[in-house]
């Protein structure tokens, strides 16, 4: 009878190591497999976008336009107004208004509207996607938001 209840444990402790193992074994190759798959889709994703953007046809109608966009902040729901002017589907001028309610938002968005010319103008609009500008990163959701809203319209 003791020897029934001992001969169990050792092949317990043996699968349980196994498991573990097995589980680790596993780990390590979900990690590479999933930065071997980031790698692979940034790398593709970025050749999609720069072949689709230089051999097709203007996409988007010529013109100016405006939309809006706001953003949260800590303290409140700030907005801002974005005009974009397209000539074959590159960004040819932007204005963008502000109209802070916050004192530190007033800040932020002087730094914003002062850097955005130079991050958007001469680029295809459909490679932005603004993430900092100055300093400023909750208002580039913003503008990313009325971008978006001016896609649209664009195109149709």
């Amino acid at each position: 009878m003791i020897r029934d209840t001992l001969a169990p444990r050792p092949l317990r402790i043996g699968v349980a190591l196994v498991g573990v193992a097995g589980t680790l074994a596993l780990a390590g190759c979900s990690t590479a497999a999933t930065g071997a798959t980031d790698a692979a889709s940034t790398g593709s994703s970025s050749s999609q976008q720069s072949s689709g953007t230089s051999t097709a046809a203007a996409t988007y109608k010529d013109g100016t336009y405006t939309a809006a966009g706001s953003y949260q902040t800590p303290e409140t729901v700030e907005k801002i107004e974005v005009t974009i002017t397209l000539a074959d589907d590159v960004v040819t001028a932007v204005e963008v208004k502000g109209d802070p309610q916050a004192s530190e938002s007033k800040r932020y968005q002087s730094e914003f509207i002062g850097g955005i010319t130079g991050e958007v103008v001469g680029k295809n609009i459909n490679e932005l996607s603004v993430d900092r500008v100055a300093g400023s990163s909750l208002t580039s959701g913003g503008f990313n938001k009325a971008l978006d809203e001016i896609k649209v319209e664009a195109a149709g």
